[in-house]
Order: structure tokens, then sequence, then C-alpha cells
């Protein structure tokens, strides 16, 4: 039938399928680290290790081992009947020789722990190198040999340009019929530089330093693409080894930068949520609260919520320099000459709080445009926005605390942008921008209040339209020159060439492309001391009579009676001595009657005009008048 089952005992079961444990990962063999084992050395191999390496350092010698033989022939006796084992015997109670007093005292010193090697180390090794040391000893005598060929030519480049020759006028024309050959050239500026450098040593014998000057223009103009005038002026304006760093930084474009417009955001709050747009950003740097320089993005920057919103606005790193010059206060009533884009009026109402009143201008109807667009998209409420010449708003209104002229100029600082200021600009529109940068920033003064603060700034690099304008505005005008407050930049020029400048103007700033990584720019900062003109001025003043110093409606009149009558009595007599006279002279004492009554009419009408100009420009335009009588 069967066994019976007992169902009492139950065997016990083993633990379940999610009881059991889990094995530890395992790595293919692919991603497994080869790790070689760590054999330690027994005392005889560190004795052999220590041994070799003695030998390569050369404190010890390397003797050869002797091998003992049992079975001792008749030749191997000597005339004394000893073998080499008995003679091996003997040498071991002599002292200081043997090789067991070697070995004993080669046990008693310190041992190094860097040694490896196996168990089953032979005393062949010590006769033959490992495959590696020879390779080792290989690889420094190869770069040991490089070294030297190095050396040798080094010392072969360095006698060539010592004495560098320049090419010859068959050489130059041929060059200019072939097309540039831009690594010949970037050799020979780079030549004709070291030479200028130590032209006592490195000249060539019967050239002059004009020579080597001419030559490397030509290379520089052919090289960057410039006209010869501009890059003259380059060469007068920087060193020889600065104005290479400033011409390759002109080729590669500036960082992208922004500015935050804190009358809606702030710039963490700003930077947040660009980054989560995609954009890789950092701050401008410790000297700006409020700009960020992009490095790339993966939406337009010009297009985002963001900044259809107002939050910022695309603006140059340099063209925060001006407004932080310029320090506007909360209520002040504030003047921007040149105001198109935008970009610094708004900073200014930014700063300002939306409180005050803030005048914008730009000359050109067409930019002003631009202007109201950015106001109205970046939340500004306090600015009116002018088209008028920037020459005439001293005659329309004055009494500004703070006037920013961001004047027009010839673009040198901002070449990375415009490639095209390379070979457009001569001397003649220098001239033309330096003329009118005289007439804007003495506007600028007259606009401006006693004790209040005008800020001149230019995107240019050349002395002409920079410390030169600011010098002339310190003769024509009772200002001075203040420290701008920023913290960076390097200080202008005091005397440039023949021309010597107030040595104020030293308190000014100048911004490069190659050494602050923006757009070349300069900023100056003066302050209003009065509204008395300096010099000529105070003299004419002086002059003329009490009633048209007190200025009264009721005097003027009574003056300008007072002249009529006398202009009335003087043609009555003039016209009683031409009755009298002959009437051979009549033709000639006519013409001239008619000039001099001529001289004292439009004298007179000019006068009134001079005194009108005189309020306005401080001078009299009687000059022209004398030189027709």
């Amino acid at each position: 039938m069967g066994r019976k089952g007992n169902f009492v005992e139950k065997t016990p079961s083993g633990p379940g399928r999610k009881a059991k444990k889990q094995k530890p990962p395992t790595l293919p063999d692919h991603l497994k680290e080869a790790k070689q084992p760590k054999e330690t050395l027994g005392r005889r191999s560190q004795k052999r290790a220590a041994k070799r390496s003695a030998v390569k350092a050369g404190t010890a010698t390397r003797k050869k081992p002797v091998k003992n033989n049992k079975t001792i022939s008749d030749e191997s006796l000597d005339s004394e009947g000893m073998s080499d084992d008995d003679g091996e015997r003997k040498k071991l109670f002599d002292d200081g020789d043997s090789d067991s007093m070697g070995e004993q005292s080669e046990d008693d010193e310190p041992l190094d722990d860097n040694f490896k090697g196996s168990s089953g180390d032979s005393s062949d090794d010590d006769e033959e190198e490992l495959p590696i040391e020879k390779k080792s000893k290989q690889l420094k005598l190869k770069k040991q040999q490089e070294d030297e060929l190095g050396e040798k030519e080094l010392q072969m480049n360095i006698q060539q340009s010592e004495k560098y020759t320049l090419p010859s006028g068959e050489e130059i024309e041929k060059e200019l019929l072939l097309p540039p050959d831009l690594t010949i050239l970037k050799s020979r500026i780079k030549e004709v530089v070291g030479v200028l450098s130590d032209f006592t040593i490195k000249r060539e014998e019967g050239r002059d330093r004009v020579e080597y000057l001419d030559q490397l223009r030509r290379d520089l103009c052919t090289y960057y693409s410039y006209n010869d005038f501009l890059m003259g002026a380059f060469m007068e304006t920087f060193p020889l080894g600065e104005l290479i760093d400033f011409l390759e930084a002109n080729e590669t474009p500036r960082p992208m930068t922004i500015r935050t417009n804190t009358l809606k955001t702030r710039r963490r709050d700003l930077a947040q949520a660009l980054i989560n747009r995609g954009v890789n950003l950092d701050p401008i740097g410790k000297w700006s609260k409020v700009g960020l320089v992009i490095y790339n993005s993966q939406v337009p920057i010009g297009a985002t919520p963001e900044y259809l919103a107002g939050h910022y606005i695309l603006q140059g790193a340099s063209s925060f320099l001006p407004v932080m010059a310029l320090a506007p206060q909360e209520g002040d009533k504030v003047l921007d000459m040149s105001a198109a884009p935008g970009g610094k009026t708004s900073h200014i109402a930014a700063l300002m709080k939306n409180t005050g009143m803030l005048f914008a201008n730009d000359a050109n109807p067409d930019r002003a445009k631009a202007v109201v667009g950015n106001l109205h998209r970046l939340g500004v409420t306090n600015a009116v926005v002018m088209t008028y010449d920037g020459k005439v708003l001293p005659k329309m209104s004055r009494g500004y605390n703070r006037v920013l002229l961001d004047a027009p100029c010839s673009g040198t600082g901002v070449i990375s942008k415009d490639p095209s200021a390379k070979t457009s600009k001569d001397s003649k529109d220098i001239s033309r921008c330096s003329h009118l940068q005289k007439e804007l920033i003495l506007a600028a003064i007259d606009c401006a209040d006693e004790g209040g603060y005008i800020v001149y700034s230019t995107c240019s690099v050349l002395v002409q339209e920079n410390e030169w304008v600011v010098d002339y505005a310190l003769k024509k005008r009772h200002v001075k020159v203040v420290d701008t407050g920023l913290e960076f930049g390097r200080d202008a020029f005091p005397r440039f060439q023949k021309l010597v400048f107030h040595p104020s103007v030293k308190l000014c700033k100048r911004f490069y492309p190659h050494t602050h990584n923006m757009d070349g720019f300069f900023v100056a900062k003066l302050k209003k001391i009065s509204n008395n003109i300096p010099t000529t001025a105070e003299q004419i003043e002086e002059e003329e009579p009490a009633e048209e110093k007190n200025g009264n409606d009721s005097d003027d009149d009574t003056s300008a009676k007072s002249r009529r009558m006398k202009r009335k009595k003087g043609n009555k007599a003039n016209d009683s001595n031409n009755k009298n006279s002959n009437p051979k002279d009549k033709k000639g004492s006519d013409s001239k009657d008619v000039k001099a009554n001529g001289v004292a009419k439009t004298g007179i009408v000019k006068k009134k005009a001079g005194n009108l100009k005189k309020k306005v420009f401080g001078k009299k335009m009687t000059g022209p008048f004398k030189q027709r009588k």
C-alpha cells in the first residue's frame, strides 16, 4: 500500500525568494581596473634592490659573484697547493674587503620601501639592466640631444634678429605686384618691433629709425587693413608693443553684455530666469551691480519675454561708465544731450528711481524714435524727449544739476563693431569731429547750473577728440576736472608729443579693448564753478556801462533813446557839411558819408547783437566791422 505519511513533523522551509540576500554587483571585465598584486620582497631581495640602486647612484661598485665548484681539479691549485675555496675561506678573516662583511654592513643600512620585484630574483639581475631601464636611458639621451639642438636653433634665431635687414626697394615693388603673404608680413612685423625695442644694438648699419617705422606702418596697414592716416595716429598714441595687442583686440568682437532694469526687477531674479531658458551668463564684474555678460544662449537674447517686458536692455559694458561717473541723485534735473538709442538715458532714470526731471535730447528725429520706444518698454516715466541741436540748448533752458554729453566721434574705439572705420576716417573727419565736440562741450557747460557736474565721454581713443577737447573747455569756461569715481581704467595723457595739457586732465579715464575687454572709451567729469567766463570775457564786462550790467528795462529804453538822438544830430551835421562843400568833391564826400552812416548804423545794430551773443557766448562780434571800415 505504501508508506504512511507523517504529517506531524514538518521540515523547516528555507528563506523565500524575497528573503534571499542579493549578491554583490558584478562589473563587466572591460570596466574592471587591472590591479597588480603587490608582492612583498624578502630580506635578500631588498638587499639586492638596495645594492642595484647604490650601483646606479655611483656609491658602490658591482662585483661578479664567485661560483663554488665541489670538485677541485689539479689545475685549480696554485703554487702553494691552495684551492680557490681555501682562498675564500682565508679571506673571511681579513678586514674590510669580504663580501660577507659587505653584506653585513648592508643589512644595517635603512632600506627604501619603493622597491618592486619578485622573491625569485637571482644574482644575474645585478649584471644585466632591466628593459625598462634601458628604454629610460635612451629616452633621456634623446631628450638631451633635442634640448641641445633647440638651444642651438634659438641662438641662431637671436643672432639673426640682432641684425635684421629691411627689404630693398625692388623687393617692396615685387610685393606690391603680388597678393600679400600674411605669414611673411607677420614675421616681419615681429622682427621690426624687436629691432625698434632695442634699436642701438639690433639696427642695421646705415638705416635710420624712420625707415623702420615707415616699413612697420606699411606692413601693419596691409596686414590689418587700415588706411595710412589712422595707423599713423595709432602708432603715435600707443607704444609699439601695446599697438599690436590693440590691433589684435579690434579683430575680435567684444562680449555681449546686458544691463538689468532695476525699475522692474533685480539682477539675481533676472539671471535665474535667463538661466532657466538656457542662457550661460555671469556677473560683468565687481565694478557693476546691474551688468551681466552673456557667453552663449539657446534663445535669442533680444526676443525673450524678459526683454519684451523691459527687465533688461542690450548695452555695451563701456556705456555703463559715463552714467556711473555722472552719479545722478533722486530729484535732480538732468540733461542727456545725445541720448539715442536710450541706453544711458534709461540707466540715469533707474538711478534716479523715476524721480526728478530727465531731458533726453537727440538732433536726429529718426534716432529719437528709438529713445521713445526703449523708455516706454523699460517703464521710464520721468523723461522728456527732445530733438534740438545741442548747440542751441543753452538758449532754451539752463540750470541743470547734471549734464551728460556722449559726444559724436570718429568711433576709433569700436572698430570691432564697425570695421568700415579702418579705411573711412581721415584727418578731415577727425578735425570735424573735434570742432563739433568743442562746441557741444561749451554748450553743455552753459546748460549746467553753478556747482553742477558735466560728464564728457567718447568712444574714441584719439587725443584730438578727448584730452584736447577737455583742455579747450578748461580755457574757455570756469570749470575744473574732478575725479570720475571709477575704480579702474588708465589715466589720461597730461601731455602728448608737443602738446602740454592742464595737469588736472590726468584725472580723466581711458579704457581699451586689449586691457579691459570692452570698447575703447574716454570719460571726463567736470564741475562748473561759476557762470563767469575767464580772461577776456571778464575784461569786456568791466568796460561796459552800468546800465547794461543792471539789465533794467527802463534803463535800456533811456540809453536807446539817447543813442537815437545822438545819431540824428550827427546826420544833420553831416548834411550841412555836405551842402557847404565843393561840387567837385561832392561825389567822393557822398560816398564817404554813406559809408560812415552805414558803419554807424550797422555798428549800433551789431552792438545790440553783440550784447545778445555776449550773454550766450561771452564775446562781442565787433572785429569784422572794424576791418570793413
